[in-house]
């Protein structure tokens, strides 16, 4: 998949193609309909296919405190969307001129200037423009004027109840990962490249590997089991995770993710792994002292076995 990072990147050989555009945050199954419905209008037409994306996403740029936690950084969000098979990801920086563009001067500029879009696929209650007035309906009506078509994708629903974004964070700020599960099509991970920490945990005893959120805000918090993939095995390694600011260790805001694995002290550094999140084991607690949290996180490292072992997920915790 081709990402174009801006549209002072958009060339001349971008200039036809199906294209929708949303914040895709979690890439859901509510999301993969519209994906499916995008790729079976450009397959029609023999175009590729393009999803239009802002970074940040607008309530972070507009309200960065109050916005809400991100399912996915924009890289996991990338393969997700690779994986799907989008042909094209326009990123488009979220910034002052953006905020204040009407929805007409995006139809112009972007859709049938930069993009040509023949035709625009959405999904039915998004809304875009400073004017809100951005909808499919208003979308439809400039096609009868450029000559591009446009429709909306149905909202996909899971026991009566629309899947959204919004549903998914709620079931992972509980812990519920059963129901995250079933509205994102997947079981819930983060990702990233391990990096340098400050070996806190390995001179404890305990070595972490430790990845970037990349993102304002984290939709989990505390002490997880968890499966790795990506170091180097054939299937995944169980662990234990930690997600949050440390509190114990240092006063920053920034969350991150720390996975110790059960049994294998693998060199990390540098790999891109996967963190499966499969059951909460407790929330975050600042102690009172290194030997205090020393203690704790030997709990939770037998505490995660147990769990492992009652509920069959996963023999390398064995």
């Amino acid at each position: 998949m081709e990402l174009i990072r801006g549209l002072h990147n958009v060339r001349p050989r971008h200039h036809g193609c199906v294209a929708t555009i949303g914040a895709f945050d979690g890439v859901h199954l509510g999301h993969q309909a519209v994906i499916a419905n995008l790729l079976k209008r450009a397959a029609a037409l023999g175009m590729p296919s393009a999803v239009i994306v802002f970074e940040p996403l607008p309530r972070e740029y507009l309200a960065p405190k109050d916005a809400p936690a991100r399912i996915m950084s924009f890289a996991e969000k990338y393969h997700a969307l690779q994986a799907l098979g989008v042909d094209r990801l326009l990123r488009i920086r979220f910034n002052e001129g953006l905020r204040s563009m009407s929805a007409q001067q995006f139809v112009d500029d972007v859709f049938v200037a930069a993009l040509g879009v023949k035709f625009v696929v959405l999904g039915d209650d998004f809304r875009f423009g400073a004017d809100r007035q951005g909808d499919v309906e208003f979308v439809r009506q400039q096609g009868e004027r450029y000559g591009y078509n446009a429709g909306p994708t149905p909202t996909f629903t899971i026991d009566g109840e629309r899947v959204s974004s919004t549903r998914i964070r709620q079931a992972l700020e509980v812990g519920d990962f059963t129901t995250a599960q079933a509205l994102l099509g997947r079981p819930y991970s983060m990702s990233g490249r391990v990096i340098y920490g400050k070996q806190l945990g390995r001179n404890m005893g305990v070595p972490t590997a430790n990845l970037e959120l990349r993102r304002l805000r984290s939709p989990l918090s505390g002490v997880y089991a968890v499966d790795v993939m990506g170091a180097d095995t054939s299937g995944p390694l169980a662990g234990v995770a930690n997600v949050g600011v440390r509190p114990t260790v240092n006063d920053s805001i920034k969350a991150n993710l720390e996975v110790h694995l059960l049994d294998c002290d693998a060199n990390l550094y540098g790999k891109r792994i996967e963190v499966i999140f499969r059951h909460k084991l407790r929330d975050e607690i600042k102690f009172d002292s290194i030997e205090q949290l020393k203690r704790n996180i030997e709990k939770d490292i037998e505490d995660t076995r147990a769990w492992f072992a009652a509920s069959g997920s996963s023999t390398e915790a064995l």
